[in-house]
């Protein structure tokens, strides 16, 4: 498969996209910067955690660590900690205090992302001329 078929993940095109709660609709622009701040505090850390445990694990490669039958319990604790807080950030722009699976989940985050993104302008081609052949 040519390398431009194929899915790449990095922090800067993957971890840092998810949509935000800070824009949601319907904050009190005070209390929602509070509660987000302590949101990504939270996240931040339980991010770590995630990292922290992982790197006892040095000798093991990714496939290793999320192998679901062999996956070291203190790496699952951590992610279901790392979960939590995720959820508990989705709260603040009017997420379900729990999902009944991960398919609402993403539903949601649809939403969100939907909501965020119909406050940007259309990039339109207004102003421009066709080119002639």
């Amino acid at each position: 498969m040519e390398s431009r078929y194929r899915y790449r993940y990095s922090a800067a095109i993957v971890y840092n996209n998810f949509p935000w709660p800070l824009y949601a609709e319907g904050f009190e622009q005070n209390k929602a910067l509070a509660g987000v701040q302590q949101a990504q505090e939270a996240i931040e850390k339980e991010a770590q955690a995630v990292l922290d445990v992982r790197a006892q694990f040095a000798a093991s490669s990714l496939a290793d660590l999320y192998d679901p039958l062999t996956m070291p319990p203190a790496l699952l604790k951590a992610h279901q900690r790392l979960d939590a807080a995720v959820d508990k950030a989705h709260q603040l722009a009017g997420g379900p205090r729990a999902y009944a699976n991960d398919a609402a989940r993403v539903a949601f985050l649809f939403t969100l992302y939907q909501r965020i993104t119909s406050l940007l302008p259309a990039a339109g081609a207004a102003g421009k001329k066709p080119r002639r052949a």
